[in-house]
């Protein structure tokens, strides 16, 4: 296995804006990524948790080099120490970086889905790809079918299995559990946990965060197109008081089986941030200087926080 202190991806200062048009026709540009930052090194897995909306999604299009036309990034990509240009970006897709997309519509109507998930590789994995589906509980015929004829949960499982086939160096996997039972999901972050202790990195992109702490190494914590905070995942497994951003800790309390606490107010959007402080305007803990300038990026405890209180 690699050293995890090598860093198989950098991103720093990414910024993400969409040219877009208003009511009078006028252009405008709508930021809705800025100051991003997260690194990810060969042997580890990084969750990303964060409400929708956050830029999750966003940062994996963004590395891959597939966002649309009208998009603008500005900011330090670089994978394995080079940058990633959108001519390397097209060289490394499917076969160093590959990507567990969101949406089951990703799969190819008019091709089976065994045939799909071997892809252009010469020889054709089958065999591999025929262990993954067992793995997944999806019976041998279903390599013979379409993607119409898989429920949810199977066209899920396929792709998870499209991209966990190929021999990529770093894989990100955005939302791969819903639809699958809680047996499949597990058994799909186990895989991703497995890849990980093989050497390789992995961005698990999940709304699922109680089950991503058991298999994450770290987790990034998105707000409003930002990082908030980055700790180890047992941090989040202590619990709130283990944490260093206000927003990091209402997460925690959020979920069902701790207490399930909404936080007031709502994730500012992206044509309308504040001035300071992307969280200032829910945070219990804001001073004038929150709401005045953005926080910097501190280490604090083993971990990365943008907060001016954060301890």
């Amino acid at each position: 296995m690699e050293a995890k202190n090598e860093s198989l991806l950098e991103i720093h200062d990414l910024s993400v804006s969409f040219r877009m048009y208003d009511h009078a026709l006028e252009q405008h540009d709508l930021q809705v990524i800025s100051d991003l930052h997260l690194t990810v090194r060969p042997g580890e897995v990084v969750a990303i948790a964060g409400s929708s909306g956050s830029g999750k999604s966003l940062l994996a299009s963004a590395i891959l080099g597939i966002l649309p036309g009208n998009a603008t990034v500005h900011g330090h990509l670089h994978y394995k120490g080079s940058q990633l240009t959108p001519e390397r970006q097209a060289q490394l897709r499917g076969t160093e970086i590959a990507l567990v997309p969101q949406s089951i519509a990703y799969l190819d109507p008019l091709m089976k889905v065994g045939k799909q998930a071997d892809g252009h590789r010469k020889p054709r994995p089958t065999e591999k790809r025929r262990k993954l589906f067992a793995r997944f509980g999806l019976p041998e015929k279903t390599e013979q079918l379409y993607p119409f004829q898989l429920s949810g949960g199977m066209a899920r499982r396929v792709l998870v299995s499209t991209a966990l086939i190929t021999d990529a160096q770093l894989i990100i996997a955005d939302e791969p559990t819903p639809g699958m039972s809680l047996d499949q999901a597990m058994e799909a972050l186990k895989l991703f946990r497995t890849l990980a202790d093989e050497g390789r990195g992995v961005i698990l992109i999940t709304h699922d965060i109680d089950l991503a702490f058991a298999f994450a190494d770290r987790v990034a914590v998105f707000y409003a197109g930002t990082t908030v905070e980055i700790a180890p995942a047992a941090d989040f497994r202590t619990g709130p008081e283990a944490l260093r951003h206000p927003y990091s800790q209402a997460l925690w309390r959020a979920l069902p089986q701790n207490g399930f606490e909404p936080v007031p107010g709502f994730q500012p959007y992206a044509g309308n941030l504040p001035k300071g402080c992307l969280y200032a305007p829910r945070c219990p803990y804001k001073t004038p200087e929150c709401e005045q300038a953005v926080p910097p990026v501190r280490t604090i405890r083993g971990g990365e926080v943008r907060c001016y209180h954060g301890a």
